[in-house]
Formats: structure tokens, C-alpha cells, sequence
């Protein structure tokens, strides 16, 4: 996990709020996010992940409260905010009639970017892509396709990337692959904003937990001192069996590095 070292928020919501009619989805969330840090967005579909996200790209306007991304108001200083971020949805947005190296160069080109190119090219060889950069999306895999989002999301380089349930529909494999490029970002510098509604993801990746829950943050915390808000465990010795997960790695795990870049599965 990353170390933060700034103590000023990159990102900081008060009593946001935001209603679909007669629907309520935000009912007054507060939350900050320390420059550096993977923070999790953990809650069940339906919480209010994505509309919280949303109003914090400036895709979606708030009904009321407050929120600055990068130090700027989502509301008065949009333009400014939309430069400092990135924003990946939950289903990658490539196009796979390009190659991978074609996606990102169209990226750059439209950031307006010197030398798209070489932009490409220290992307794909970041994300492990080198050798499927020349071959169309089409046929990437699903963790593939994935890694190449998250690269043409980091084209320029922004400070606060916003990731929404970025392995939906993922198998185990691919999961793992996109959890490694998280952890780089954040190792990087990079302010990583993940909403998620597997425990596991969130517990492997999150420097601190935030569950949103019926239109409100509940808990925000460290793993650990959201598991100390529990009874103490009580210590039981029990013969370990492997979960379906760890046989499917066992036994995929031994191909997974010819086939990383290869054909799709």
C-alpha cells in the first residue's frame, strides 16, 4: 500500500447530498482523501458509489453540500478540476478496432501532448502491454483491455485518478493483474479514489476503508481500526482449506506469464 506524505486532503466532501426525484442517494457524505492514498469506496449496488463519483468528477451536480478535488471546487472551478483528474468507469472505454498503441496516442493527441508516441510506448511497457501494443483491443483479454483503461487514463499524468469498480466481470487472474497496476499507482504519487463492492479488493488494495450505506459514510478507517470496532477474535486452530481462488490460480498460475500478453481467454 502507498505512504501519503501531504497532509493537505486531495480530496474533501461536507454534507454532500443528491436526490433522484423523490430517491435519495446521498443524504450528507463527508469523506477526505490524503494526497498519495488508495482509498476505498466499499458499499452494495445502490449505495450512491457512482453518483458520489460523479458529482466529484463534475460529470453530475450536487444538490448541496460542498467538495474540492485537488484543492478546487467541484462546482465553481470545474475546468481546474478536470485537468488535476482521471476518471475510469466500470467498463473499459477503448476502442478495439485501434491497437493498444493507437488508443493511447489518441489520447495524448487530444490532451494536446508533445511527443504521443513515446507517451504510448512508456505506457504500455508500465502496464505490461509492449508486445500486444501493435495488435488490435479486440483482441485483448478482459484484464488486458483493463490495464490499457487505466494507462489512457494516466495519459498526462494526473495527480487524482478516480476508478469505479474497475474489475467488474473480471476473472481472478485479471483482478490480480489490475490490483498490481493500483498499487503502482499509488506508489507512484498518485491520489487513487477506488469504489468497489468486493470486500477482498477493498482489504487488498485501500489505505483507509470508507462504507457508504444508504446515502451516508457509516465507517471510515484503516483495516485496522475498522476490524478493532469488532469483539476481540477468539483464537481457534482449524485445518485451512484452499478456496476455489487459490486452486484456479494454482493451477492457471504456472501459464500466466506467456499468456499475460497473449491470446485472450
Amino acid at each position: 500500500m502507498s505512504t501519503a506524505t501531504m497532509s493537505a486532503p486531495a480530496i474533501s466532501v461536507r454534507e454532500l447530498s443528491k436526490s433522484y426525484g423523490d430517491l435519495q442517494v446521498l443524504r450528507g457524505v463527508d469523506l477526505d482523501v490524503t494526497p498519495g492514498a488508495i482509498v476505498a469506496l466499499l458499499g452494495s449496488n445502490g449505495a450512491g458509489k457512482t453518483t458520489l463519483v460523479r458529482i466529484l468528477s463534475t460529470v453530475l451536480a450536487a444538490d448541496g453540500g460542498a467538495a474540492s478535488v485537488g484543492g478546487f471546487d467541484v462546482t465553481s472551478q470545474a475546468a481546474q478540476v478536470r485537468e488535476a483528474i482521471s476518471l475510469t468507469g466500470q467498463f473499459a472505454a477503448v476502442d478495439e478496432i485501434l491497437t493498444g498503441r493507437e488508443n493511447l496516442i489518441l489520447i495524448a493527441r487530444l490532451r494536446h501532448l508533445p511527443d504521443p508516441r513515446a507517451i504510448a510506448d512508456a505506457l504500455l511497457e508500465k502496464f505490461s502491454l509492449t508486445d500486444a501494443g501493435g495488435r488490435p483491443v479486440a483482441t485483448y483479454s478482459g484484464g488486458m483491455r483493463r490495464r490499457l483503461d487505466i494507462a489512457m487514463s494516466l495519459v498526462g499524468n494526473p495527480p487524482i485518478i478516480f476508478l469505479d469498480e474497475p474489475t467488474t466481470g473480471l476473472d481472478p487472474q485479471a483482478r490480480i493483474e489490475v490490483w498490481q497496476a493500483v498499487k503502482e499507482l499509488a506508489a507512484g504519487g498518485t491520489t487513487v479514489l477506488l469504489t468497489t463492492q468486493y470486500l477482498d479488493e477493498a482489504e487488498q488494495l485501500a489505505d483507509r476503508i470508507a462504507i457508504l450505506h444508504e446515502g451516508r459514510i457509516i465507517v471510515d478507517g484503516t483495516l485496522a481500526e475498522l476490524k478493532r470496532l469488532l469483539p476481540p477474535a477468539e483464537v481457534v486452530y482449524v485445518e485451512k482449506q484452499p478456496t476455489l481462488e487459490d486452486v484456479f490460480l494454482a493451477v492457471v498460475g504456472h501459464t500466466s506469464a506467456t499468456t499475460k500478453d497473449g491470446d485472450p481467454s
